[in-house]
């Protein structure tokens, strides 16, 4: 499978990049990278899971935090701290600064946001192309209640970083309905041999890139009428998330924390295959019975080599599909 279109968050999506890459080192490997957690601080335009990708394969991530730059300093947060400049909530490192600098200052002089990560990717050379969902803003928002038990719409990074991920009620795509897909998306979703989607949040990653275009040509719709097949990987392991807050994104859409209900949600229209992990054997025949061919098979990213080994099993998976 020469072309690879793959739908991505952050952490979860850039880790799985790294074993695609390594176990189909000749395939021209495009992503689309989900804007949704975008957000203006300090009058920076700050692209959370389009940095981590990129950062990730082009080698400057955080190891052990895998998000943000690594051997970074924060002089800058220092001294916003001694003004008393907020918010306090979200630091970011002085090497990050310098990204947001640059994108920022190209955002500012007329440049869209598909040429700006293109520039940006020029330096870091990842090794695939990254694509933001879209040029437009189309920021996640999320619904919760306050002490006072008061409904309140939070921007993702609030929700997420602030707020420590308390109760969601409603998920909100703001925005995302008049989005129009970035130049090169849907281009590379009709032309690709295989579409994943990789173990990244169902809701706040995969289904915030797929709610972009609304009723016009929105992504959900070209990745159903794709002529590749198209298959996801579970992020649940049992009954919670490998990483983050899947399960209470998924409660406030109505959707049980299990890999069945991931794939059902996603939806056999969407789906043609769905990975869930090798515990995980109970939850193929639901996950059949919706539509969706599914396989049990190793999916903890443990180390560089099993996420290889994940990324060639969803290959070797969607050739089958394909035949």
């Amino acid at each position: 499978m020469k072309k690879i279109t793959v739908l991505a968050g952050g952490v979860g999506g850039a880790r799985f990049l790294e074993g695609l890459l390594r176990a189909a080192p000749g395939a021209e490997v495009t992503v689309i990278g989900n804007v949704g957690d975008d957000i203006t601080l300090h009058g920076l335009r700050v692209c959370p899971d389009l940095d981590t990708v990129m950062y990730t394969l082009g080698g400057g991530i955080h190891p052990e935090q895998r998000w943000g730059r690594d051997d970074e300093s924060f002089g800058v947060a220092r001294e916003l701290a001694e003004y008393g400049v907020g918010p306090d909530w979200f630091t970011l490192g002085d090497k990050d600064i310098a990204t947001h600098l640059v994108r920022t200052q190209m955002l500012e002089a007329g440049y869209p946001l598909s040429a700006v990560t293109e520039a940006l990717c020029a330096r870091w050379k990842p090794g695939v192309r990254l694509l933001p969902a879209t040029d437009d803003r189309a920021e996640t928002h999320v619904v919760v209640r306050d002490e006072e038990n008061k409904r309140s719409a939070v921007h993702f990074q609030e929700y997420w970083v602030r707020l420590h991920a308390p109760d969601a009620e409603q998920i909100v795509f703001v925005g995302a309905d008049e989005a129009k897909p970035a130049p090169g998306v849907l281009e590379a979703i009709a032309e690709a041999d295989v579409i994943v989607l990789p173990p990244s949040n169902p809701v706040v990653s995969i289904g915030a890139i797929l709610a972009v275009g609304g009723t016009g040509k929105n992504i959900r719709d070209a990745v159903i009428s794709a002529r590749a097949p198209v298959v996801g990987l579970s992020p649940i392991i049992g009954t919670a998330p490998v990483r983050g807050m899947a399960d209470k994104v998924l409660a406030a859409e109505g959707v049980q924390t299990t890999p069945s209900a991931v794939a059902a949600y996603h939806g056999a229209d969407l789906l043609d295959g769905w990975l869930v992990h090798d515990t995980d054997v109970d939850q193929v025949a639901p996950v059949e019975q919706v539509g969706i061919r599914c396989r049990a098979v190793p999916l903890l990213m443990k180390s560089l080599d099993a996420t290889a080994e994940m990324a060639r099993a969803t290959l070797e998976f969607a050739a089958e599909l394909a035949r």
